[in-house]
């Protein structure tokens, strides 16, 4: 700053810190929501499977003891309450909006707990789009929460790029499956997020493999894994593999996904608690 500065920097052509300064574009939460880290899970594509890693990692938050919740940020495709078998709609009043709790405590918010049916569609353009999710950020009575799991949209437009500038992610986790399409897409995903100087805290493969009932032989059915590849070609560290299992489909569509067993993530969950 120049030191006869008006700080009117209309009629000034000095480039001095104050002037370049970038603004801030992030948005405070409800006043009433202390919220200490936010984890947004994406995916270059559609179909992977990162509404099921969101509701796993929140699951397993959940049972480490972790006050949890969830953000479903994919306004046109929200399939979370399915998972957790939420049939309750979201209630509101003169202080804000308030998430739907699940069966073991876990808070959630989504565009189908706003809805009269579930199976109305969300006619919206981007912008209109990005504004929800925005709101679920700043309008809701989130309470106090230890982890918030963002569960995303695909690709990388507008509301990817509204949660990264308006909400503090403290890293991202990334999904994908085993085929060498979806690799290149993965790229996508981690160049955005260094692009906005977001942390990547591990990756996950979906649909990794299959394991035989009766030999216990691990059959990859879409081809050979390159997620290792993928993880050191990109320097990251932490790589979980999830199964196609039929009991964590039943699961989801019973939504009954806070009943799950398994240990695919522990590592992963571990490295960001």
């Amino acid at each position: 700053m120049a030191e006869n500065c008006d700080h009117n920097c209309s009629e000034c052509g000095m480039d001095c810190d104050e002037r370049t300064k970038k603004e801030s574009l992030l948005e405070k939460p409800h006043d009433m929501s202390h919220i200490k880290k936010v984890i947004a899970i994406v995916s270059g594509k559609g179909g992977v499977g990162k509404s099921l890693v969101t509701s796993l990692l929140a699951v397993i938050s959940n049972r480490n003891g972790f006050n949890t919740a969830i953000l479903d940020a994919d306004i046109t495709g929200p399939s979370i309450p399915i998972a957790f078998g939420l049939k309750e709609k979201a209630t509101s009043s003169e202080l804000g909006l308030f998430p739907v709790k699940t069966k073991t405590g876990i808070n959630v918010i989504s565009l189908n707990l706003l809805l009269n049916n579930d199976t109305d569609p969300v006619v919206w353009r981007g912008p209109l789009i990005a504004g929800a999710v925005k709101q679920f950020w700043t309008d809701v009575v989130w309470g106090d929460v230890d982890y918030m799991f963002i569960d995303m949209p695909p690709g990388t437009g507008d509301v990817p790029l509204t949660v990264f500038q308006s909400i503090p992610i403290t890293g991202i986790v990334i999904v994908t499956s085993p085929q060498e399409l979806v690799s290149m897409i993965v790229g996508k995903a981690v160049n955005m997020a260094k692009m906005m100087n977001i942390p990547i805290l591990g990756i996950v493969e979906n649909m990794s493999y299959a394991t035989c009932p009766d030999c216990g032989k691990k059959i990859e059915i879409f081809g050979d894994s390159h997620i290792d590849e993928i993880a050191i070609k990109h320097n990251i560290t932490n790589v979980a593999k999830i199964p196609i299992d039929s009991k964590l489909t039943a699961a989801c569509d019973k939504g009954m996904i806070e009943l799950f067993e398994g240990d695919w993530l522990n590592n992963l969950i571990n490295t960001i608690q």
